[in-house]
């Protein structure tokens, strides 16, 4: 008997030069960034999996619940058979979770690296042999052209996670309408938002007792020692999160605990004792905000579900 295999397509791999280009615009800028994506590296995924496991850190569980209570009627609103599209898909275990209940036709796992996808949908293949499976390279948050193996019809995006939040809201509307036209009339998007809550809360989640967080944080430094040639000390810094009210986010930053000089291949910066790296903004919504956030992009909220501290939300949205 012949082992299915799946297919993956890379859509579009930025160059080194890109890369390069990008990050090194970030570190020179004003107030310095660095984008929340390069906290992937192979050790950067194994640290947010851990996170994951945290006591303080309840949106993943959080959302799992209101899966495993609500799976019934989350399966009567999105309907089966469908082509499930997983964007930031990782290790696809959220979205194989779903698969015996939503019965998809297909299962395209969506990621910036499609050689990242092997192993994992690999993995599903072999569980759910039935289920047609692509892994997609692609870098989903400024394209949303899929390839013609992706059927057009009966598209169900999904976006678990709250990773919603690492967009602005002006950001997130142009994200909602790349999707809505990637929809069609009888498509929808399944996706996680994390929501308002006691502040002390959101805190402790992104500053855990463990220092898990920290070590997540501080662990960007070191891949941009790879990708740059950079010489970040990651003893010169220290991990700051903190939930900004007024923007309705938590941010994470690098601080410098000393003044001292960055250098990487062409370039450096002296940073002063106090200055920071933004590496990470994750906005929170109320479910009214939300629910204008997609109705401003042409989307509506067709069911949604949370758990019973309203902590959290999956929703179900639709073309208008």
């Amino acid at each position: 008997m012949t082992e299915i295999q799946p297919e993956f397509i890379q859509i579009d791999r930025a160059s080194e030069g890109q890369f390069r280009t990008e990050l090194i615009a970030g570190l020179i800028a004003k107030s310095a960034c660095v984008s929340p994506k390069y906290f992937y590296d192979a050790l950067g995924s194994k640290l947010f999996a851990a996170i994951c496991e945290l006591p303080e850190y309840y949106p993943t569980r959080t959302e799992v619940n209101i899966f495993e209570k609500y799976l019934n009627e989350i399966v009567a609103s999105v309907g089966k058979g469908a082509t499930l599209i997983d964007l930031g898909a990782g290790d696809c275990a959220k979205a194989a979770r779903l698969f015996s209940a939503l019965q998809p036709v297909q299962y395209v796992a969506v990621d910036i690296s499609a050689d990242f996808l092997r192993d994992s949908v690999r993995h599903q293949q072999q569980r759910f042999p039935h289920i047609q499976m692509t892994g997609l390279g692609m870098d989903f948050s400024s394209s949303m052209q899929l390839p013609e193996v992706v059927p057009s019809s009966k598209r169900l995006f999904f976006y678990p996670g709250s990773s919603i939040g690492n967009f602005t809201p002006v950001e997130a509307v142009a994200f909602f309408q790349r999707l809505r036209a990637a929809c069609g009339a009888d498509g929808g998007l399944l996706i996680g938002v994390d929501l308002v809550k006691d502040h002390d809360v959101i805190n402790a989640a992104y500053n855990d007792a463990l220092g898990i967080t920290a070590s997540f944080n501080l662990n960007v430094l070191l891949h941009l020692n790879k990708l740059l040639g950079a010489n970040f000390d990651i003893r010169a810094w220290r991990h700051i999160s903190f939930f900004n009210a007024a923007q309705s986010r938590i941010e994470m930053h690098l601080e410098a605990r000393h003044t001292h000089t960055v250098k990487w291949l062409g370039g450096e910066r002296c940073f002063e004792a106090g200055e920071r790296i933004h590496t990470e903004s994750s906005y929170k919504y109320t479910v009214v905000g939300f629910e204008a956030l997609l109705q401003q992009a042409g989307m509506m909220v067709a069911r949604s579900w949370s758990d019973e501290n309203n902590w959290f939300m999956v929703c179900h949205a639709r073309v208008m």
